[in-house]
């Protein structure tokens, strides 16, 4: 699905479509953050400036992402 459609299905009456939306959303919210954060990372940024950027705290962000750096 692309992004728009699960937009409207998030918004629809009937919870399993609604709910599944959400999921769904959630995953890709996920796979977009961490592709920005590796960019960032990949040009220099600090963990402090991706956190200020994300909103989160530097450990947060660290934590959340670090291992996955490594890779």
């Amino acid at each position: 699905m692309r992004v728009t459609e699960l937009a409207e299905a998030a918004d629809d009456r009937d919870p399993a479509v609604g709910l599944a939306a959400v999921a769904a959303l959630r995953d890709l919210l996920e796979e977009l953050e961490a592709a920005h954060v590796s960019n960032a990372r990949a040009q220099g940024w600090s963990w402090e400036q991706i956190a200020a950027a994300l909103g989160v705290r530097r450990q947060s962000a660290h934590r959340k992402h670090a291992r996955r750096m490594v890779r």
